[in-house]
């Protein structure tokens, strides 16, 4: 059976994500094996990779990089081998050549932007947290039946900037742009936390589920 690595080191709300995705399947019909691992060697094997993360940028990324190996074996997995990665708030973040929380920290440099802190101009309370309205800017796949004014679950207080427009899929206002969901090639990041986002979570985690990049 083919098989969805749910990736734990310690920085990911594993249970709510992998509930999920066991409800995603059962909705699309396919047959996945969900896996939860900290070991290299069953990313090097998976069909597709979720990168959960909750917390710090520094933290998330030194908990990524702490199993020997498993840096190496995303690389050749999601990037090398192509497999459909899906990324959920700090693990989309980790993505990012750069997170600016508490000093510069390198991340993954796979979409090229930076995390930097969501603006306090607005005077709207730090962090992001709640529901908010979505606004979509591309017809990737894996926003089908995703629409304009669809409400999403956000806790953040810090954002991907990436660098071309063409890696945006979704963004929210909160007192000005925030990025709310990224895509190149086969990965794919979600700011929001679809585990929890009801019917539009539901949607992303089943479209990715069947997407065939």
């Amino acid at each position: 059976m083919p098989t969805i690595v749910l990736i734990d080191y310690g920085a990911g709300n594993i249970p709510s994500v992998e509930r999920a995705l066991e409800v995603a399947l059962r909705d699309t019909g396919l047959s996945f094996d969900v896996q939860v691992t900290d070991r290299p060697e069953h990313v090097l094997a998976a069909d597709r990779i979720v990168i959960p993360g909750v917390g710090h940028f520094r933290d998330c990324r030194d908990g990524l990089f702490k199993p020997d190996g498993m840096i190496d074996a995303l690389n050749e997995a999601c990037r090398t081998k192509a497999r459909p990665t899906l990324g959920i708030c700090v693990g989309m973040q980790l993505m990012a050549d750069i997170g600016l929380e508490d000093g510069k920290t390198e991340g993954l440099g796979w979409i090229p932007g930076k995390v930097d802190a969501i603006p306090t101009s607005a005077g709207l309370p730090i962090p992001h947290m709640g529901w908010n309205e979505l606004i979509v800017h591309s017809n990737h796949p894996v926003l089908d039946g995703i629409e304009d004014g669809d409400h999403a679950y956000f806790v953040h207080s810090y954002h991907y900037r990436p660098e071309s427009s063409s890696d945006l899929l979704l963004t929210t206002d909160y007192g000005g742009t925030i990025t709310a969901a990224i895509g190149r090639d086969t990965l794919v990041g979600s700011q929001f936390h679809p585990e929890i986002s009801q019917a539009t979570g539901l949607r992303l985690l089943k479209n990715w589920i069947s997407w065939n990049p």
